[in-house]
């Protein structure tokens, strides 16, 4: 059974920091590229970052330069280091990993809340 698990979320202060922790279970994680995705309220999902099994990035512009994905192959662990965070971070964060190769294998977790407010 895959399981992608989300922590880290939370309430922050505009300009503080968080740091993402992703989890999978039940793949081979070093054959799967994955990346973090953010749901705000009344809004589509939207790609944040992702980092393929050879650590090659990718960031959306909003958050280039304030966020940093990486990944841990020993721990199947992929994370998401965000700073000077703003109010429009505000989201629901989304692990995904996606094959390698059979693109259409694609997994999901559950979401974790970061909440960026005074």
């Amino acid at each position: 059974q895959v399981q992608l698990v989300e922590s880290g979320g939370g309430l922050v202060q505009p300009g503080g920091s968080l740091r993402l922790s992703c989890v999978a279970s039940g793949i081979t994680f070093n054959s799967y590229a994955m990346g973090w995705y953010r749901q705000a309220p009344g809004e589509e999902r939207e790609l944040v970052a992702t980092i393929t099994s050879g650590g090659s990035t990718n960031y959306a512009g909003s958050v280039k330069g304030r966020f940093t994905i990486s990944r841990d192959n020993a721990k199947n662990t992929v994370y998401l280091q965000m700073n000077s965070l703003k109010p429009e971070d505000t989201a629901v964060y989304y692990c995904k990993a996606t094959h390698n190769s059979i693109r259409s294998l694609v997994f999901w977790g559950q979401g974790t809340q970061v909440t960026v407010s005074s």
